[in-house]
């Protein structure tokens, strides 16, 4: 990878994790200049960007709370200052009905996904798919809010909960058929449309995201998982992402498409540099801005 010095990258986030370590670190191997941005403490002004923020050739996006990386990724948008990832895949991504319904249009297989608006239209859809099915919020992370529903009883629960609760995003319900899984799903990582690696994760809960207890171990990234992989990045809009995929008796199905992903567990998992994969993606884009300005100013 060609030398980052000249490249100046703005690097949103909300503090300081492991990840954020490893790509500091691995821009500055490169030679980038780097102004961080942290989300608790910084003002946008809508009328355009500070001159700190009109000063960075690329950003690259590592908050934890949607809402602000989503509406910091709008106006990076507007202000013509590119973004890694871009506002609209941040938004069809932290939207699980949003991803479904990209996967479904680009014909990317998933398990079997309705859409309800009421609780009496959304125990129609349970029965037709028959139980065990799976509710999940549209906007959430790490595992939280899933609910496998045995039957009818914990349908009917389950529901007048989410009536109760009242917010926007328990408005429609995402029902989706429960995949039998034998005991694992897999994790791929797609950096700029090319899919560096994949992980197993293990666990005798039907949930296994590491950050319930998954436990990671390397898997081989196969044809069948990199045609998916990529199929499912691109369904989305391409960028940094993770796949979620499981394996099923007709093939592997995409469940999820994340962005802002963590991955400290996968690297030593899978021997992959992810983070210096990363940034050789933000460099490129930010190149690729500094030549496009150029030509414009020319």
């Amino acid at each position: 990878m060609e030398s980052g010095t000249g490249l100046h990258v703005g690097l949103m986030m909300s503090r300081v994790r492991v990840e954020e370590k490893m790509l500091l670190h691995a821009l500055e191997e490169r030679g980038a200049t780097v102004t961080r941005f942290d989300d608790r403490d910084f003002t946008l002004d809508l009328r355009g960007p500070s001159p700190e923020m009109a000063g960075c050739d690329v950003f690259l996006e590592r908050c934890i709370n949607h809402l602000r990386a989503l509406y910091t990724m709008k106006l990076l948008q507007d202000w013509d200052i590119p973004c890694v990832n871009t506002y609209d895949v941040a938004n069809i991504c932290g939207d699980k009905i949003l991803t479904s319904a990209a996967l479904a249009r680009e014909g990317v297989p998933q398990p079997v996904t309705i859409l309800a608006y009421t609780p009496e239209s959304a125990i129609e859809a349970c029965e037709q798919l028959g139980y065990p099915v799976v509710m999940k919020p549209a906007v959430g992370s790490w595992g939280r809010l899933l609910a496998r529903v045995n039957d009818r009883d914990a349908a009917e629960a389950i529901l007048e909960h989410k009536v109760t609760l009242g917010s926007f995003h328990h408005g429609a319900f995402y029902i989706q058929e429960f995949v039998n899984k034998p005991g694992r799903d897999i994790r791929s990582f797609v950096v700029g449309g090319e899919t560096i690696c994949a992980i197993y994760r293990d666990s005798p809960h039907w949930i296994t995201n590491t950050a319930r207890g998954g436990q990671a171990s390397n898997c081989p990234v196969t044809p069948e998982i990199d045609r998916l992989s990529r199929a499912a990045a691109a369904a989305v809009g391409g960028g940094v992402v993770a796949i979620d995929l499981v394996e099923s008796d007709r093939g592997l199905l995409v469940i999820e498409v994340n962005y802002t992903m963590e991955f400290r567990n996968s690297i030593d998992t899978t021997g992959v540099n992810i983070p210096a994969k990363i940034v050789d993606h933000v460099i490129r884009v930010g190149r690729e801005n500094q030549a496009r300005k150029a030509g414009v100013s020319a």
